[in-house]
């Protein structure tokens, strides 16, 4: 009768230190969908296009954005392990021109291959919801560019940003949530002044940038 209490208190313990290991495994899971614009479910008729090009709502997906032609594309690996162009949106606005972003300031949206993790969502974004696309990345910094808080983001304004409608990057943020829920530690985002044709080099082959 004496240890009952002890033991109790030692059963309660083992339950909450238990809990809070679960908690910190599901960090990313809780900090990705916190709120109601961050938790809405993918929309039944992409769901349905997912299935009829034999994709898994979780598998992993990489995004390709082409500034020229102010398109951004959603890819998912199908069921054979090959990556497919799942959906393209336009892209509301972006500032700037063809070209890199080099300095803070410059409104120039940026241009590369990026890496997003978990942590870069923001559930909590006054842009409806984004992601920072990482800019700048480790080349971006050894050629000493400069710039901070470059996203991808909602609300149809950009300073230097990709932005999309609400409606898209409710999407586009609902599909790279299942895709880490499924495992994907970070997508690919890569950015490219245009699609990269034979057409399209020819014509922009005197750009400053094209070196």
């Amino acid at each position: 009768m004496i240890y009952r209490p002890l033991v109790r208190a030692l059963i309660t313990s083992a339950a909450l230190a238990a809990g809070a290991v679960l908690a910190g495994c599901n960090s990313d899971q809780i900090s990705l969908a916190n709120n109601a614009k961050a938790n809405q479910p993918v929309p039944p008729k992409l769901i349905a296009d997912m299935t009829a090009k034999d994709m898994d709502l979780q598998s992993p997906m990489l995004v390709r954005i082409f500034k020229q032609e102010a398109e951004l594309e959603i890819w998912k690996q199908d069921r054979t392990g090959r990556f497919a162009l799942l959906k393209t949106y336009p892209i509301c606005r972006w500032s700037g021109d063809l070209g890199p972003k080099v300095k803070e300031g410059d409104r120039q949206a940026p241009e590369g291959f990026y890496s997003i993790s978990p942590a870069q969502m923001n559930p909590q974004s006054s842009f409806y919801l984004s992601f920072n696309t990482g800019y700048p990345n480790a080349f971006d910094k050894a050629l000493g560019r400069t710039g901070s808080q470059l996203m991808v983001h909602g609300d149809c304004s950009s300073r230097g940003c990709y932005a999309m409608t609400d409606e898209q990057i409710a999407e586009i943020y609902s599909l790279g949530r299942e895709s880490f829920f499924g495992g994907q530690r970070a997508f690919q985002l890569q950015a490219y002044p245009f699609k990269m044709t034979p057409v399209n080099m020819a014509k922009h082959r005197n750009n400053p940038n094209m070196p």
